[in-house]
């Protein structure tokens, strides 16, 4: 759906940093405000966005089946504070090098095995390569879903133009102790209609 204006309802400033975080880094440290975001209720999702974020899977697995390709990242931005590394990616299909995410992430690297860290901050792989490939049990909790209207930034990362209401999700992953060992914004670039 392409607008001229998106009027999102309020959302609370310190809701809103909950649910941006940590790409709200991002925009911060780029002289940026946040595009309007709307927290929504999973079920009022779209299809096939809802089919595409409402779960408890990794995002990149779920996109590469749905697309039938893998992904590959590009790191759009970085930062290491202590043991955390967080990052502004967007996920390409490996075929078609078509932008299908745009988000960012914060690991916390301890609870990673020394070589998935090296893979991590070599920024080739996608973080749900990393945790499939080296085996690391984790639940995915997605604590919230977002409507957010596209701004020149996530235009510019997903290759679109103009106004656009797109989907997405907050999203944490734990341990089985309960530590959490990622944080994640993962918005989507509207999927084509399947026929």
């Amino acid at each position: 759906m392409i607008t001229d204006q998106l009027h999102l309802p309020f959302t609370p400033q310190a809701d809103l940093e909950t649910l941006a975080y940590p790409l709200d880094l991002f925009y911060a440290e780029a002289g940026l405000t946040l595009p309007p975001i709307q927290r929504i209720e999973g079920l009022t999702l779209p299809q096939p966005q809802r089919q595409l974020l409402v779960h408890n899977y990794d995002m990149t697995p779920t996109l590469e089946a749905f697309y039938g390709q893998n992904i590959h990242i590009r790191v759009l931005g970085r930062r290491r504070v202590g043991g955390e590394y967080h990052r502004e990616v967007v996920l390409h299909l490996d075929e078609t090098e078509e932008p299908v995410e745009f988000g960012a992430n914060r690991i916390v690297l301890r609870h990673f095995p020394e070589e998935a860290q090296r893979l991590i901050l070599l920024e080739r792989e996608p973080l749900g390569h990393i945790l499939r490939d080296f085996g690391v049990t984790h639940i995915c909790e997605p604590n919230a879903f977002l409507k957010v209207a596209s701004d020149e930034l996530i235009n510019q990362a997903l290759g679109l133009r103009g106004v656009h209401v797109l989907y997405g999700r907050h999203n944490r992953l734990y341990d089985p102790q309960g530590q959490l060992i990622s944080e994640v914004v993962e918005i989507l670039r509207n999927p084509p209609a399947r026929t």
